[in-house]
């Protein structure tokens, strides 16, 4: 792959730390179940899922952990489940894969949480394509995927989200919107986390090895800095570190930051050669061992961390 707080008491269970360990993977059934049968495409659409549907819904996760999710490859069996669920949440433009299976399941519910939030063009904080096949005509008119990384964006799709089961499983509508509004409340004190802890540091500027992150950088007025157009597996040129070098002394960047999913190789080797520290700033693509916590709210808490250290907050 190319380089690219208080919840109330009602609804602790479905919003409980770890609650995804509900959710299944590709070898187990779906439309077999008494449940609300989502199937969804990727880690952050896995967690809403979840969170929402609570007790309700039964989720499968068509991406395992650990796996980069823009590389998936839909199985027989993965299209089969697609086949008998009850509902399918995904994000157009991030897995073409899945794009392609969705539109030719005869599902009755798909969700596209694309459409349930604006998506914005961050030109390079987009993913660099060189040498890779199969990306979306999304990514390719530079309309960046990752709004996931936003928590008000998050919240405004967790609530169509909600509204969509509603509609699904009328039966269910009441505690489906009880869980929304909940992850709304979670989400909102999220975002005020990020803006009172952003709001007054050395520098704004962070470098990473995937442009991931353009809509949280937009929403606490941050820039991101891409190591774009190099693999992972790649060491920077001469000229790309010696810029980078010059904008970390103009703008005080002292790390460079790396993730989880994907080789830290690039990120490394520039951070040595530019005399630079290193650490990781989580994508949220999935969640595996290697994750500074369990669920979307501790990793973004632990990426709020890094970032307050890295950028010198007061």
């Amino acid at each position: 792959m190319n380089v690219r707080r208080l919840i109330p008491a009602a609804a602790a269970t479905a919003l409980g730390l770890g609650a995804l360990t509900a959710c299944s993977s590709d070898s187990a059934a779906t439309g077999n179940t008494d449940k609300f049968d989502v199937v969804a495409s990727f880690y952050p659409m896995a967690f809403l899922a979840q969170q929402i549907g609570g007790d309700h819904a039964n989720v499968i996760s068509l991406t395992e952990p650990g796996q980069e999710p823009h590389d998936l490859e839909l199985s027989t069996k993965q299209r089969a489940q697609l086949e008998e669920a009850d509902a399918a949440l995904f994000l157009k433009g991030l897995q073409p894969a899945v794009d392609e299976a969705v539109s030719q399941t005869d599902i009755k519910t798909k969700i596209d949480a694309a459409t349930l939030t604006h998506l914005e063009d961050h030109g390079t904080g987009g993913h660099s394509h060189e040498g890779e096949e199969g990306h979306s005509e999304e990514e390719e008119h530079g309309r960046d995927p990752h709004v996931w990384l936003d928590p008000v964006k998050y919240a405004e799709i967790a609530q169509g989200v909600g509204k969509a089961f509603e509609k699904a499983d009328p039966d269910h509508a009441a505690d489906y919107k009880k869980n929304t509004e909940a992850l709304v409340t979670k989400l909102n004190g999220l975002n005020s986390d990020f803006e009172n802890g952003l709001k007054d540091t050395k520098t704004k500027v962070f470098f990473t090895n995937h442009a991931a992150f353009g809509y949280l950088a937009e929403r606490y007025g941050l820039t991101q800095e891409a190591i774009s157009g190099l693999d992972p597996e790649s060491e920077p040129s001469a000229a790309r570190v010696r810029e980078l070098q010059q904008e970390a002394k103009a703008d005080g960047v002292t790390t460079v930051f790396y993730e989880t999913l994907v080789s830290g190789k690039t990120a490394k080797t520039l951070a040595r050669d530019a005399n630079l520290k290193t650490d990781v700033l989580d994508p949220l693509e999935g969640i595996t061992d290697q994750s500074r916590g369990d669920d979307y709210f501790q990793v973004m808490e632990a990426n709020l961390k890094a970032l307050r250290t890295a950028m010198g907050a007061k």
